[in-house]
């Protein structure tokens, strides 16, 4: 992967993001390795959106904190499935799974392929434990998991070899992040110890869920040995019984360990306290430690979260040789004994009590390496993964899109039903809804002049047609004038934009751009409407609103302008007031065009950025033969920018845009940009009577129907509105108005603009396709 620019994170991180595990109060370390890894995420990046979703091994379940947004049963198949449905639905852009062998349901933990199998957005999989030598069942569950999710983290190189090697993961996909730990100051361990009732004494320390493997026994029996040197010594041995083993056979385990500590006479120096300590309590008994200690029976523990604590909080640490004790206490950053051997515990306690400077020799060299392991450098580089893991689904997205060649027969898809019943739902008595959440009116966000202006060329289109039959198409174009009409101050003679949903506008004038769509929607209505009261009203407000357009400076204002003016000059051509604008206006363009286009950079700007294709479909509408060249040639270059090497529309994205010798934005790609293609290639076709700019329209219009980068359809069938932009990885499931105007005004234009040239020819694989964009980029990724 190549080298990425500082805003990598930025354009690729998730914004909501779930972790899937065992969490608090459950007691068992995964538990609290999601606690941890949650809420240390959700301290470093607060605006990202994230929840828990945790398995239950209890059919009561747990009373869990707030954060935790959905449970489901360890035992229950079908639960895996609800689980990953209900994180389909909530729009998660990633998964972060905990995976441990017993924590999930079926052979070797297989339940959970249900969930990734299910789930539809990029799994980062962190694994607890990788066998060196697994059975076939866990081998299959492991390599299963590894196929579905986008990365692999683990806590140690081992791990990473392991994965590679027994398991086949290539190395790209694996990540080694240590095991985090809280952010404790360096410390004199005296300073804790009388909150345990040992001060002055020596202290060692082991902690965690109790059970069998953890070779506590060994320990115990050193202690006679280290008394007689160290008879000061205390040996602080905390944590509850793990809870399976506590269901199964109670507290034997304990019980047997305080007999040996009798029988070996050493019961003064050893304090059993039973109970699941938070983390308050846990960093304490960390500082009262001058020792720690982790005489495990197995070797095959790829990672032990107690011994990352102590170790980063800066302790001596004396530790049996299994693989994460391996790599971490390399290099005498800790000493290292044998499976299962005493006397060997014993010498390496006694060498640490007796030479001090060694002991803090070595915790202060522990320390230091301990400060790469805190939580808030572990939560940086899993934002990086996570970062990394959306980015490759998305360019895997874009390979299978640039490998996907249109064949003729899907050269001229279907055309869906019309369908005006979200464009009813937005709309009220005032006028056009700006936003939707979803599919529902967000009044919130009010209203604008934009999308009312948009909204009247609409209904006046069809109006002129029969593609839909709705005795409610005059109402609309009757809300959509009104609103216009309110719009307009005659004090100041321009139209002001944003209307809150209470009827008060937000600012005295509003941008050159809706006052451009506004004068657009008024030669409209003098063009097309077959009512003399509103072709009077609109050209009355057409004549005093039009002479500020030459004092804007904005290129698509006077685009829209000229669309209008082209419009109202079907009518009244003989108009030598609106014809001399037209002129002034057309000229603007023409000039803006030649300070800037260059052959490698045919534009009329040193940056392509929202509605381009309006400025080619101004000067081919503007009777101006030195015009209509220009709007040809700059529109050729443009659907040459704006072709995939697959032959699809691919728009300039709004997260950047696309500046002259930069690198172009892919995403958001937006509705506008398509429904501009459309009209001007069919511009493009009236001016010069090729059927190819029918082709190119038609090439812009199924970039709603899903022949674009994702391959995802932004039209929705069921509500008849269009999705509001085609994101990194998914379409935006708002349904707001400018989203659905697009789409409808291009397929207006489109269906009528086919009907009337009877036939659209297929078109050879030659001319489906584009030569690729040599600045084409994603985000700062080149493809």
């Amino acid at each position: 992967m190549q080298t990425l620019e500082p805003d990598f994170l930025e354009k690729f991180s998730p914004n909501r993001v779930a972790f899937v595990g065992n969490y608090l109060p459950r007691h068992c370390g995964i538990a609290t390795f999601t606690y941890d890894v949650f809420t240390s995420f959700a301290k470093e990046f607060p605006q990202v959106d994230s929840f828990v979703v945790s398995v239950n091994d209890l059919p009561e379940g747990y009373d869990y904190p707030d954060e935790v947004r959905f449970d489901f049963g360890q035992e229950n198949l079908a639960d895996y499935e609800r689980a990953a449905r209900f994180l389909n639905n909530k729009n998660v852009e990633l998964v972060c799974l905990q995976h441990e062998y017993g924590i999930y349901g079926g052979r070797a933990g297989s339940y959970i392929l249900r969930l990734l199998e299910t789930l539809t957005m990029p799994v980062v999989t962190t694994l607890h434990t990788v066998l060196r030598n697994p059975n076939p069942d866990q081998y299959n569950t492991l390599r299963q998991i590894a196929r579905l999710s986008a990365r692999l983290v683990v806590m140690s190189e081992r791990g990473r070899t392991f994965l590679r090697e027994i398991y086949g993961v290539p190395d790209q996909k694996i990540t080694v992040i240590a095991h985090g730990i809280p952010d404790m100051p360096f410390v004199d361990p005296h300073f804790y110890k009388d909150q345990f009732d040992v001060a002055g004494r020596s202290v060692l320390l082991t902690f965690g869920l109790l059970s069998p493997n953890k070779g506590i026994e060994n320990v115990i029996r050193a202690l006679p040995e280290v008394v007689d040197k160290h008879p000061e010594l205390v040996y602080l041995v905390v944590g509850a019984t793990h809870p399976n083993l506590l269901r199964e056979r109670g507290e034997a385990y304990r019980e047997s360990l305080i007999r040996l500590a009798d029988e070996l006479g050493v019961s003064d120096h050893i304090r059993f306290h039973n109970k699941f300590v938070d983390a308050d309590e846990l960093m304490a008994y960390i500082g009262a430690a001058d020792v720690y200690i982790t005489p495990y029976l197995n070797p095959a523990q790829i990672t032990s979260g107690t011994l990352a604590y102590c170790f980063g909080s800066g302790k001596a640490v004396i530790s049996t040789p299994y693989w994460h004790a391996e790599e971490l206490l390399a290099d005498g950053n800790g000493l290292l004994v044998p499976f299962g051997d005493s006397d060997a515990i014993a010498g390496a306690l006694n060498t640490l009590l007796d030479n001090e400077p060694l002991r803090h020799a070595m915790r202060k060299r522990a320390y230091l390496l301990g400060r790469a392991m805190t939580w808030k450098r572990v939560i940086a580089r899993y934002q990086k993964t996570f970062a990394d893991a959306r980015q490759e689904r998305l360019l895997n997205s874009l390979q299978q899109a640039l490998q996907r060649k249109p064949d003729r027969a899907e050269s001229i898809p279907v055309f869906p039903t019309l369908k005006l019943a979200h464009l009813f739902r937005l709309t009220d008595y005032t006028g056009l809804a700006q936003h939707a959440r979803y599919t529902l009116p967000h009044y919130e966000e009010g209203y604008c002049t934009d999308d009312n202006a948009r909204g009247l060329i609409l209904s006046l289109w069809l109006e002129e047609t029969d593609l839909v039959l709705d005795a409610r198409l005059g109402w609309l174009t009757d809300t959509f004038a009104t609103f216009l009409n309110y719009a307009y101050s005659p004090t100041s003679r321009r139209f002001r934009n944003f209307m809150a949903y209470t009827g008060a506008w937000l600012e005295e004038a509003g941008s050159d751009d809706s006052h451009g769509r506004a004068l657009w929607a008024l030669g409209s209505l003098v063009s097309r409407t077959s009512r003399n009261d509103l072709r009077q009203w609109a050209s009355e407000l057409f004549e005093h609103s039009l002479p500020e357009i030459l004092g804007m400076t904005s290129p698509r204002a006077w685009a829209f302008a000229l669309l209008g003016i082209s419009e109202y000059l079907t009518r009244f051509g003989g108009d030598r007031k609106v014809r001399r604008i037209q002129t002034e206006l057309t000229g603007k363009l023409i000039t803006l065009y030649q300070a800037h286009a260059t052959p490698e950079w045919d534009w009329f700007e040193p940056i392509l950025t929202y509605d381009n294709a309006r400025l080619c479909q101004a000067l081919l509408l503007s009777n101006n033969p030195e015009a209509e060249r220009i709007g040809l040639r700059t529109f050729g270059w443009l659907q040459g920018v704006q072709s995939a090497p697959g032959g699809h529309f691919r728009p300039i994205g709004n997260d950047g845009f696309y500046e002259m010798n930069g690198q172009r934005a892919m995403f958001d790609q937006q509705p506008v940009e398509a429904a501009a293609g459309v009209a001007a290639s069919i511009a493009a076709w009236q001016v010069t009577g090729e059927v190819t700019w029918l082709h190119e329209a038609r090439r812009a219009f199924d970039w709603f129907l899903g022949r674009n980068d994702l391959g995802l359809s932004l039209y929705d069938a069921h509500s008849g509105g269009c999705f509001d932009g085609l994101q990194l990885d998914r379409v935006n499931q708002n349904q707001g108005a400018e989203s659905l105007l697009a789409w409808l005004m291009a397929y207006v234009e489109l269906k009528t603009a086919l009907e009337s040239a009877g036939t659209l020819p297929a078109l050879s694989d030659q001319n489906h396709e584009k030569t690729a964009d040599p600045q084409l980029t994603l985000g700062t990724q080149r493809v």
